[in-house]
């Protein structure tokens, strides 16, 4: 499959790559330089909260913190 870069450097990635891949509209891509070759890999979904949550261990209830 090929694609042409346009002037302002962008590239149609081809539909049946996007599909197999899962890359819709405002997926995040990655992209790196190996070898001289273009590496793009589907950045991970992060969400927020999902990401701190848990990460403050104490062993009072919420109650007892706000006192």
């Amino acid at each position: 499959m090929r694609s042409v870069v346009v002037d302002r450097g962008q590239v149609t990635i081809p539909k049946k790559l996007r599909d197999r891949l899962g890359i819709v509209p405002r997926t995040v891509l990655d992209f790196h330089e190996e070898n001289g070759k273009i590496i793009v890999v589907k950045a991970p979904e992060k969400d927020g909260v999902a990401s701190v949550l848990g990460c403050l261990k104490i062993d009072k209830g919420t109650d007892a913190i706000n006192s």
